[in-house]
């Protein structure tokens, strides 16, 4: 038995809040966790919606059932399987969706931030860092930068960026001595960052989302 692979062209689809106009400061392109939609995701980020952002909220590629073979549907941007083709599409993905927003919006007008939550978080890190987005604001919340992602390469794609990390107390997919272990990988790669802590679990918080707009 032998594994190949081809390209095939396919539809991706995104969500938006807010319109382009010309008072627009920022776009947000933001990333939802495992087994969320982005119709969904959006309504967190209603707190933000004055007029002069513009948050967009692609989908996962791979969508499924929550309960077998019906019900409720969520996205996923990866699994272990076939893990390598996966990141590859999905950092080619999030580049084409980048071009394709900032054709509509004059890049140096405005500021971008990248937005991570949960899967979502290391699905934006192996973006930054394998891709020539430069992002002034990063945020990863609830989720952990994959070990694969190479801090040099990274440090230098965020020079210039505002990186925070925003962890709920309670959140039990960022127990405390995982979030240990990688603020002390991020110290040991000279990796600028500041650490963020709430009142909460596995969730994004609408006050805390506001401090860090």
């Amino acid at each position: 038995m032998k594994e190949n692979h081809i390209e095939v062209p396919r539809s991706a689809r995104y969500f938006t809040l807010g319109e382009v106009n010309a008072g627009l400061r920022q776009v947000w392109i933001v990333c939802h966790g495992y087994g969320q939609l982005p119709s969904q995701f959006l309504r967190y980020f209603r707190v933000l919606d004055d007029g002069t952002r513009l948050v967009v909220a692609p989908e996962g590629l791979s969508r499924f059932y929550h309960n077998h073979t019906s019900g409720s549907v969520g996205a996923s941007w990866m699994t272990k399987e076939d893990r390598l083709s996966e990141i590859a599409d999905y950092v080619r993905y999030l580049g084409v969706l980048h071009d394709h927003i900032f054709k509509q919006v004059r890049r140096d007008s405005v500021e971008l931030h990248v937005f991570g939550f949960s899967q979502g978080a290391a699905t934006v890190s192996r973006w930054i860092e394998r891709s020539s987005v430069a992002p002034e604001k990063l945020t990863l919340w609830g989720g952990l930068m994959p070990q694969d992602v190479d801090l040099g390469v990274f440090r230098q794609k965020t020079a210039n960026t505002d990186f925070k990390i925003v962890v709920g107390e309670e959140d039990e997919y960022a127990e405390p001595e995982l979030v240990q272990a990688q603020e002390a990988r991020l110290r040991e790669g000279e990796v600028e960052h500041a650490l963020i802590r709430f009142d909460g679990g596995h969730r994004l918080d609408r006050e805390v989302l506001r401090v860090i707009g």
